[in-house]
């Protein structure tokens, strides 16, 4: 959903899949998360899919 919602409203992104790159899990592990999808930009971070963070994206 995170995925979609991104493409329809224009966001640029970069996805990391960490099933096809496990070197990731612990970085997110780290930022205090513990389920994906994790968004982050710059400063900001949250975990799953949440429309009121993503529009401060858009």
């Amino acid at each position: 959903m995170v995925k979609k919602w991104l493409t329809e409203h224009t966001v640029n992104f970069e996805e990391i899949n960490i099933d096809e790159k496990p070197e990731f899990i612990q970085t997110v592990l780290d930022m205090g998360y513990r389920a994906a999808p994790v968004v982050v930009k710059g400063d900001v971070s949250f975990s799953g899919f949440n429309p009121s963070e993503l529009a401060k994206l858009a």
